[in-house]
């Protein structure tokens, strides 16, 4: 699926047009993801949806998304490049994944430090006292 939001926003879940090298350089900046290895973070887009942002032919957003496709989905990854942040770009891409066929009558998760306005906007809603989660093994040594 590809939305063309305006004539040079694009919002696409085609993984042939990801660029690698720009998701991991932000995650590997962002604080959580800043452990991943490369390796990692291509496995992860494998495994999972991904969505890019793409403006004026060049990448400055991404969102994974794991699912299983009956029940749930947790969002996650979700960045926009900061020379495009106040555009309108972290918004089109969350409306476009939450509207999408096979995610819209799914749950949906997502762990945020600092963007609960823009995903509130979209139906989100905290659950602090029913979550819970357990770090992999090496973040717990």
């Amino acid at each position: 699926m590809t939305a063309n939001t305006d004539q040079e926003l694009i919002i696409s879940d085609d993984k042939s047009l990801l660029d690698l090298d720009t998701i991991f350089e932000f995650l590997s900046k962002s604080y959580w993801a800043n452990k991943r290895s490369k390796e990692t973070i291509e496995k992860s887009i494998r495994n999972s949806i991904c969505y890019g942002a793409y403006f004026q032919n060049k990448q400055v957003g991404f969102a994974r998304v794991v699912t299983d496709g009956a029940t749930m989905y947790w969002l996650c990854d979700v960045f926009i490049d900061e020379t495009c942040r106040g555009k309108g770009i972290g918004k089109k891409l969350v409306e476009t994944i939450v509207n999408s066929e096979p995610l819209r009558n799914l749950t949906g998760l997502l762990g945020t430090k600092d963007a609960h306005g823009l995903y509130e906007q979209f139906g989100f809603q905290s659950d602090r006292e029913k979550m819970m989660r357990r770090l992999p093994d090496f973040l717990r040594k």
